[in-house]
């Protein structure tokens, strides 16, 4: 095992319900993965599926070359409202066509009944891919509801994340282009790729098993990437890949700008077509180590360049249900690259 990336596989007991004519309602408790880590890479698109989907349809095609020599990570799939399934031809038809659509209706347009429950018509697509056990494979996307006159921090999220086993099979480099590739053909506002933290359930849930670990190695996000967030333009933290599009790279003055402002020595920016750039924090995504006075210089420095285009903090309602404790610890993550 590399040292540069801990395992963290956490387990724990979750209850679940399921009902039978005979039996009733039967509770069990079986126990499950409730964090682990992997990498992570997202886009944040401020754009409708019918601009975009061809390429996300590029995206989904570079991921699944990468896990070509890995079956599992395309076992089961979810797609507009369709309960979990093995992935079949009819997944595939169902997913393919989310992906070709055919005409641009605006929510403005819909009927009544159509609007009451617009997600639930398929208004806003989305479909996900995954492993039939914890292994960290997954690929989702999910477009915003199409309107013309969109929310202001509306997006379309694409999100990937992957074993730090496959990082560690494959390489950096093999992981940076991956990113580079999903993300050629899409106009994004923002992106990262990275190593992360994924949990069962929420953050704060969680925040008792997750604080010996985040509070160590910083380099650890966890964060999640979800549509519900209203990312708009700004960016979700620092990250190993920082991909940077407009207005926020226009308004740091461009690549040729930004550049000039990073003088850690691992630090590079590459420009980008259409206006969009990447900054990566050295040659592969680091956990950092404070017990070991590895505090990730480089991605303090970009942190501050970046700080005020930062989306706000996210757990902000914890103090209305008494957790004011635990809201005050995950600020000082949040900004653990900052203070």
């Amino acid at each position: 095992m590399d040292a540069r990336y801990p395992r963290v596989r956490i387990t724990g007991p979750i209850k679940s319900k399921s009902w039978h004519p005979d039996t009733g309602v039967v509770e069990r408790i079986e126990e499950r993965l409730l964090v682990r880590d992997l990498v992570r890479i997202a886009f944040f698109i401020p754009h409708d599926n019918f601009d975009i989907a061809a390429g996300v349809s590029h995206a989904l095609d570079s991921y699944l070359r990468a896990v070509e020599s890995h079956p599992e990570a395309r076992a089961l799939y979810t797609c507009c409202y369709w309960e979990p399934s093995r992935l079949d031809d009819r997944g595939w038809e169902l997913i393919r066509r989310t992906l070709a659509p055919q005409e641009r209706r605006y929510f403005e347009d819909y009927t009544p009944d159509e609007a009451f429950y617009p997600e639930k018509d398929g208004a806003d697509p989305y479909f996900s891919l995954y492993a039939n056990d914890d292994s960290g494979f997954y690929f989702g996307y999910h477009a915003r509801i199409p309107s013309r006159q969109p929310p202001r921090n509306s997006v379309s999220v694409l999100r990937v994340t992957l074993p730090t086993e496959f990082l560690e099979e494959r390489g950096q480099d093999f992981i940076r282009e991956l990113a580079l590739d999903m993300g050629s053909r899409l106009p994004f506002a923002s992106g990262h790729a990275g190593l992360a933290l994924s949990t069962w359930s929420s953050v704060e849930e969680q925040l008792e098993r997750l604080r010996p670990i985040i509070f160590r190695h910083p380099g650890f996000d966890i964060r999640e990437a979800s549509i519900h967030d209203h990312m708009g333009t700004r960016v979700d933290g620092i990250h190993w890949l920082n991909f940077l599009g407009q207005p926020v790279l226009g308004e740091l003055g461009g690549a040729a700008s930004l550049r000039a402002r990073l003088q850690a020595p691992t630090t590079t920016v590459q420009e980008l077509d259409s206006g969009r750039a990447v900054v990566t924090l050295g040659p592969s995504p680091e956990p950092g180590d404070l017990v070991q006075g590895r505090d990730l210089p480089a991605y303090r420095e970009l942190a501050r360049v970046l700080e005020r285009w930062q989306e706000p903090f996210p757990w902000g309602t914890l103090h209305r249900q008494g957790r004011s404790g635990e809201e005050e610890e995950l600020r000082r993550w949040w900004r653990r690259f900052l203070d």
